[in-house]
């Protein structure tokens, strides 16, 4: 599959919550694709950020792409919730999910959403082998997920690559997301295993110009 163009989906788990929309515009007027929005229960992973308000509240902002990454267990009592508080895209964990996996999945697209899996860094892609004609996105996670500013794990663009060319392989055209530790750097390593949508938290929200934070990482 061809990959088009590189999409970049900053994560507000790195903005300033007390002003949650004027980031989102700030976002959108300097060139970000999509808008990464963490949400964590306290459970599945051990950090609180926020729920289904917060989506609610970003969505009267911004134009751009909700992307909605839940970690939380049993993400299938939420799902429909955050498409109807504006989510365009939502990710559930594959961890969470288990043997539930394609039926949440099937859940976000009944309610009107594109819908993705998501793996940790110590979960084989493989396991995801029998829903990836399912999704819209697979988000790969390049830090262990519950907080911002992590180390990049760089054992998992052999996940990258296995995505990408299953997807080739079976005629599959799904984005191939990675989240954790991107910077210009490790988003060019990305890029070259097969990603096409970076999502980036301290590397633009840290940065004085945040439009050339998003265009180095675009490349």
């Amino acid at each position: 599959m061809a990959m088009g163009n590189i999409k970049i989906a900053p994560s507000i788990l790195s903005a300033d919550f007390a002003k949650m929309g004027e980031e989102a515009e700030s976002l959108e007027r300097c060139g970000a694709d999509l808008i990464h929005c963490d949400v964590m229960d306290g459970v599945f992973v051990n950090n609180i950020t926020f729920g289904i308000k917060m989506v609610e509240d970003i969505r009267r902002h911004t134009a751009l792409p909700l992307d909605c990454h839940l970690m939380i267990v049993h993400p299938e009592k939420y799902v429909e919730r955050f498409v109807k508080a504006g989510a365009d895209i939502v990710t559930v964990h594959f961890e969470a999910c288990r043997e539930n996996l394609a039926g949440v999945l099937a859940q976000i697209r009944a309610a009107g959403a594109k819908c993705g899996a998501v793996v940790n860094p110590d979960t084989p892609a493989e396991a995801l082998r029998e829903v990836l004609p399912l999704c819209d996105m697979v988000l790969v996670m390049s830090v262990f997920p519950g907080f911002g500013g992590q180390k990049f794990i760089p054992e998992v663009l052999d996940k990258v690559r296995f995505l990408r060319d299953f997807a080739g392989e079976n005629g599959l055209s799904y984005d191939v997301e990675i989240d954790g530790g991107i910077a210009p750097d490790t988003a060019k390593e990305a890029v070259k295993a097969g990603a096409n949508v970076l999502v980036a938290g301290s590397a633009v929200f840290r940065s004085a110009d945040r439009a050339a934070a998003i265009a180095a990482l675009r490349g």
